[in-house]
């Protein structure tokens, strides 16, 4: 690591970050650069836990949180206003290096302009060039000097286009031990260890629970009807989501009605014998916590059929947990985890995965001797944790800078 070292001058480090899963990396990266950069300074845009880790914020991280293709067009006008903003005051501030993360529709504009205005740059969170349009690749690289990686397999498709690319772990690889706590959030949400648990989260978006919430929970109805003594726990992730998702539950109060938990899906899932979710960073959270689940989405038919006329897809699997499992050498036919996904999303055929599920405990041992090979995978040969990591990929431009 790159501890401790000393630049001619305090660096300023910019960061741009969106929606809260990039305000919880950029704290994390914050705290670890602090670490080698005491006086640094650090400017541009974050949340709370960036700002709580003594960043200055110059905009509302709100500003960037938008969900949809009709939302980001509707607040468009003030998006580019805020982009050219942004550009220029970074511009003037000649920061050592700016890191964008995540949102890239927003970042990679923004990173493209600094670099060629002499700023170094670093994208963190790659977009999932492994699943679509691979030769994005060269288009980041034009915008960034660097890319930080999330996933193993990532770098090499980067060094095919000729992109400095490092792998730097998951974070949510550091969060989650190795061997779950099973008792531990059981205690937690006062389940007794004796009855089975089906976790059902049927996405985080007021959007996703109106196109799938619904056959989420009438699948797990279906489960706890072939079942008796069921218990199932549906975490909702934040206030809109609650609301929607009391309304398709209803008002019963039988013991095989589905209980709503206000928040907790890490606790949800580790109290849980099956997981059944709908597709997204919930199946890697789900798969790091080491349960056997079953996947479902569906988006509109229009934008699937657009999808595969483009041959935009490159992958005939959809969640991380077999995307992953084939990237490291499972099989190249490997399904770790049962996929239902547009017109095979019903209620029948989820219910039905996830009993054969329940009714296969050989089956559910090798899915987590699998997922506990692909945790180590996410961690690598690494040492330190994902935030040291990036730091220490960010430090060495700074470092290069005043070499």
């Amino acid at each position: 690591m790159l501890e401790n070292q000393v630049t001619r001058r305090a660096p300023t480090i910019a960061i741009i970050a969106g929606e809260d899963s990039g305000d919880q990396l950029g704290a994390d990266l914050v705290a670890a650069l602090r670490r080698r950069y005491p006086e640094a300074c650090f400017v541009g845009i974050g949340g709370a836990r960036m700002q709580a880790a003594g960043f200055d914020s110059w905009y509302d991280i709100r500003e960037l949180s938008l969900f949809g293709f009709a939302e980001v067009v509707s607040h468009l006008p003030r998006l580019l206003k805020l982009r050219k903003e942004l550009v220029a005051r970074l511009i003037a501030a000649r920061p050592d290096v700016v890191v964008g993360i995540d949102a890239p529709d927003f970042n990679l504009g923004v990173e493209k302009r600094l670099r060629e205005a002499g700023l170094r740059t670093v994208h963190y969170v790659s977009p999932s060039v492994w699943a679509w349009r691979e030769k994005r690749t060269e288009k980041i690289g034009r915008s960034a000097n660097r890319v930080l990686c999330l996933f193993p397999m990532e770098p090499a498709i980067y060094a095919r286009h000729g992109v400095d690319a490092r792998f730097v772990g998951h974070p949510l690889a550091d969060r989650f031990a190795l061997v779950s706590d099973r008792i531990g959030a059981r205690d937690f949400l006062g389940i007794p260890l004796s009855v089975p648990v089906l976790a059902v989260l049927p996405g985080s978006r007021g959007s996703e629970i109106k196109q799938l919430g619904s056959a989420f929970i009438e699948a797990a109805r279906k489960v706890a009807a072939q079942m008796p003594g069921l218990r199932i726990i549906v975490p909702a992730a934040n206030e809109r989501v609650h609301a929607s998702l009391k309304q398709i539950i209803g008002n019963a109060q039988d013991e095989s009605a589905p209980q709503l938990l206000d928040g907790h899906a890490h606790e949800a899932m580790l109290a849980a014998d099956v997981v059944m979710l709908a597709s997204g960073t919930a199946t890697l959270e789900a798969m790091l916590a080491k349960r056997p689940m079953v996947v479902g989405y569906r988006v509109s038919p229009v934008s699937y059929r657009i999808a595969r006329a483009l041959n935009m897809l490159k992958t005939d699997v959809y969640s991380l947990p077999n995307i992953l499992a084939r990237a490291n050498g499972m099989g190249d036919d490997v399904v770790l985890v049962p996929e239902l996904m547009q017109d095979d999303f019903t209620a029948d055929k989820l219910a039905e995965a996830t009993l054969a599920l329940f009714q296969d405990s050989e089956r559910r041992g090798a899915i987590v001797a699998a997922f506990e090979q692909l945790h180590l995978a996410l961690r690598g040969d690494l040492q330190g944790h994902a935030g040291d990591l990036a730091a220490d990929a960010v430090a060495e431009l700074i470092e290069a800078r005043h070499g």
